[in-house]
Order: structure tokens, then C-alpha cells, then sequence
């Protein structure tokens, strides 16, 4: 079992920036591909930002391209998830997820761990 802890949410204007951690416990000493999703009021959790492994590869919704980066450090069990240029329609609830194994990938279904979310939001 991993356990996944999430912080660094928060109110920020449009245009700020918001760094978010993810802290993992437990059965970290297998791979584990990352990701971050989000929820806003009424809809569906969407895919955000995911990253493998190695952190040698990531993917991105295209509504976040060019304005969020993700990292991690293996050492620290923590993936961290830079958000810059925040628009009003990136509020809601950020979960980070994580899956056994070295690739991360677009669909939660894939995802077997989760954290409890952290709130962001973006005030225009």
C-alpha cells in the first residue's frame, strides 16, 4: 500500500503561481508512475500532468501546456507540480495518484492510489 498526501493549495489571483507537493508513505520501494488530477464543482476529475518513474517522461492536458511542470524527486518519495499563469477555470480539488509501475497514464481507472486532494483556487 502507498499512502499519498497532498499540500501546498491555496487562493491565488489570476496570473500567480502555486506549487503543489505530493508526499508518499509506505510501499514506496516499488516503481510507481505519478499523476495529478483535478476536480471542479459539477464536472468529472480530469487528467492534469502525469510523469514516469524516472521522471523522463511526462504528458500534459492541453489546457496546462506551457504553464505547469511536473517533478519528482525519488529520494524524497515527492512529486511536486509547478503551476504558473493560473487562470480561474484551473480552480477545484487537485488529487495526485499514483500506479505500480513506470508509465504514467491519461485515464484514473489506471490509478490505484490517491491522496485526499488539496483545494486550489484561482480568484480573476
Amino acid at each position: 500500500q502507498v499512502q499519498l498526501v497532498e499540500s501546498g493549495g491555496g487562493l491565488v489571483q489570476a496570473g500567480g503561481s502555486l506549487r503543489l507537493s505530493c508526499a508518499a508513505s509506505g510501499r514506496t520501494s516499488s516503481s510507481y508512475a505519478m499523476a495529478w488530477f483535478r476536480q471542479a464543482p459539477g464536472k468529472e476529475r480530469e487528467f492534469v500532468i502525469g510523469i514516469s518513474w524516472s521522471g523522463g517522461n511526462t504528458g500534459y492536458a492541453d489546457s496546462v501546456k506551457g504553464r505547469f511542470t511536473i517533478s519528482r524527486d525519488n529520494a524524497k518519495n515527492t512529486v511536486y507540480l509547478q503551476m504558473n499563469s493560473l487562470k480561474p477555470e484551473d480552480t477545484g480539488v487537485y488529487f495526485c495518484a499514483a500506479r505500480t509501475g513506470t508509465t504514467w497514464m491519461y485515464e484514473s481507472r489506471w490509478y490505484a492510489y490517491w491522496g485526499q486532494g488539496t483545494q486550489v483556487t484561482v480568484s480573476s
